[in-house]
């Protein structure tokens, strides 16, 4: 244990290190200098700080107002002083002092207090040990529960690829621009991330639509349409029991996304903030990459029209504070395009 002694008198120093040297494992700092030492205390860690109140410079009390604010994380403090001023006991309490000696020092006495100073200092260290190894468990176990959700979606996301015409690189497309549109509208990047991994599931209920509507060339017949749509209850179905939030709002998107903006969507209708935030933004990321790529109804169409689409839309089909956001990153989203691209995404397969 480190102690640090404080006195302008070089022969209290020296006696009080002296007897420090009586207790075991403890080191010492002496300083005659209360600015020094004060500079030093600000720079090292410390266990115990020992503390005349009368000095030159600057007194006990001034010096202990220069210390960390965060009493629970300062070292015990054992103020010596010849004041028998009560007044003056209250504020070093008040600043954080811990205990008290009056000069001049009782041998017996001093070693007592700096003994049971010391030993509460140990324990506190040692609870500040099992916590931050407790912290680091749970962290440990938080990222291992995290990346068995993230293989559930991994898994999740291929089997619907085996049905679905969409590429594996629209998925990390649209889960990129959900993420970007998400960070310009403020959400913490604990919830972009939530985005960025839910957001790829959001066609998973395609698994139970009929190859020959899923994969029919051109435009679907309205009953046609009507079974297509039905994918979106089918996502919510199969991801809606888990009770992870990763999947929870991944069942959230899957029923949200073809909701529009002035309540002409499905499944339910919904219109404007009725519909939640991860659907709409999921909704302007999925469209914009399905526009600018081929499709087995369509070809691709330029950015430059899709761009103009988005802002067309924007309040009818979509969220314009969502489309406003993709709009600001555009960089990032050309980026994003660049660097996921479906030739890229098949030689990475």
């Amino acid at each position: 244990m480190k102690v640090v002694i404080v006195d302008d008198t070089h022969i209290n120093l020296v006696l009080m290190s002296r007897l420090m040297e009586k207790l075991e494992d403890v080191s010492t700092v002496a300083f005659q200098s209360a600015r020094e030492a004060l500079e030093w205390c600000r720079a090292h860690p410390y266990d115990l700080l020992i503390l005349d109140y009368m000095m030159p410079d600057i007194n006990g009390l001034e010096f202990m107002a220069g210390l960390d604010p965060d009493l629970r994380a300062r070292p015990p403090v054992l103020m010596v002083t010849a004041s028998q001023d009560v007044e003056i006991r209250h504020r070093a309490l008040e600043n954080g002092a811990n205990d008290f000696l009056i000069k001049p020092i009782d041998k017996v006495e001093f070693l007592a207090r700096t003994r049971n100073m010391l030993e509460l200092r140990r324990a506190t260290v040692a609870l500040q040990s099992r916590a931050s190894w407790l912290a680091s468990e749970v962290a440990k176990a938080t990222a291992a529960l995290r990346a068995r959700e993230q293989e559930t979606i991994v898994l999740l996301c291929r089997a619907s690829e085996y049905r679905d015409p969409e590429t594996g690189a629209h998925i990390q497309r649209m889960a990129h621009y959900s993420r970007l549109i998400a960070a310009e509208l403020g959400m913490s990047e604990e919830e972009q991330e939530h985005i960025l991994n839910a957001a790829p599931m959001h066609d998973i209920g395609k698994v139970g639509t009929p190859d020959t509507i899923l994969l029919k060339p051109g435009r679907l017949n309205p009953d046609e349409m009507e079974v297509m749509r039905q994918h979106a209850l089918i996502g919510y179905n199969i991801l809606k029991s888990s009770e992870t939030r990763m999947l929870q709002l991944a069942a959230e998107i899957a029923y949200s996304h073809h909701e529009r903006y002035d309540g002409s969507g499905y499944p339910n209708g919904l219109k404007g903030e009725a519909i939640p935030l991860a659907g709409r933004i999921v909704a302007v990321a999925d469209v914009f990459d399905a526009l600018t790529n081929v499709r087995p109804y369509k070809t691709a169409w330029s950015l430059d029209a899709a761009r103009n689409f988005l802002l067309e839309n924007s309040g009818s089909h979509f969220d314009p504070n969502c489309v406003e956001a993709l709009m600001r990153r555009w960089s990032d989203v050309l980026a994003i395009r660049e660097r996921l691209d479906d030739s890229a995404a098949q030689d990475a397969a």
